[in-house]
């Protein structure tokens, strides 16, 4: 099934899932992730300048990092991070994925590399330590992301969840959600497509209170980032 037909199924779910008490939980969600992401971005300003200056000053190269995502009813949008890759990680991935079978099971596996050589020494503490994400609040403030929700995928991963796509296309992708509190990199692709679904289908205000507050420990205890 192509990348298309799968966008295409989950925003035919999107809109049957339309009515009053879903636009009242967006509604409510939306208010939490403005008054949350603009009380976050705040407090977290000193710390932002600090990570942007040090990012510039070890290559040169940019803070940000911008990819392509996949966001509620499969509209694509520009997701931001700061950079901790080298300045030419495409072309090395490739590079690698073409003399390395061992790194290419992997990648084919689980889109991510558990000992990838692109990734600066200061962007591997910003992987573990998340700070890395933290840019992802202008996302939330533009309506692009929420704080909640399944991490947006990028157009290879379409695939990956088959049918299931229509269950990820019908909430706006977090900065934190089920599978970041339950072991993020160390499970299964197949288990956080599970999880994503589960999230999908259990959406509720008060569930995503809990996802936060679980959050904390999970980005304290750092396990399965990297």
């Amino acid at each position: 099934m192509s990348v298309e037909t799968n966008l295409s199924s989950g925003l035919e779910y999107a809109a049957g899932l339309s009515g009053r008490a879903q636009q009242r939980q967006f509604n409510l969600n939306r208010l939490m992730d403005l008054v949350l992401a603009s009380m976050i971005l705040l407090f977290l300003a000193p710390l932002m300048a600090l990570v942007g200056l040090a990012v510039w000053l070890q290559d040169g190269g940019p803070v940000f990092y911008a990819q392509s995502r996949i966001g509620r009813h499969g509209v694509l949008f520009k997701c931001l991070k700061f950079r901790s890759m080298l300045v030419d990680a495409d072309r090395r991935l490739q590079e690698l994925l073409a003399q390395d079978p061992v790194a290419r099971a992997e990648w084919e596996r689980d889109h991510k590399l558990r000992d990838d050589p692109r990734i600066t020494a200061l962007g591997s503490f910003l992987r573990r330590s998340s700070v890395d994400e933290i840019p992802q609040l202008f996302n939330v403030l533009r309506g692009e992301m929420s704080l909640v929700g399944p991490r947006p995928i990028v157009a290879a991963e379409v695939p990956r969840y088959r049918r299931y796509i229509n269950h990820y296309c019908s909430v706006t992708p977090g900065i934190t959600g089920l599978w970041q509190v339950s072991g993020r990199n160390d499970v299964s692709y197949r288990r956080r497509v599970a999880l994503d679904v589960t999230y999908a289908r259990s959406k509720s205000l008060l569930f995503d209170l809990k996802i936060l507050a679980a959050t904390v420990p999970a980005v304290l205890l750092r396990k399965g980032s990297y």
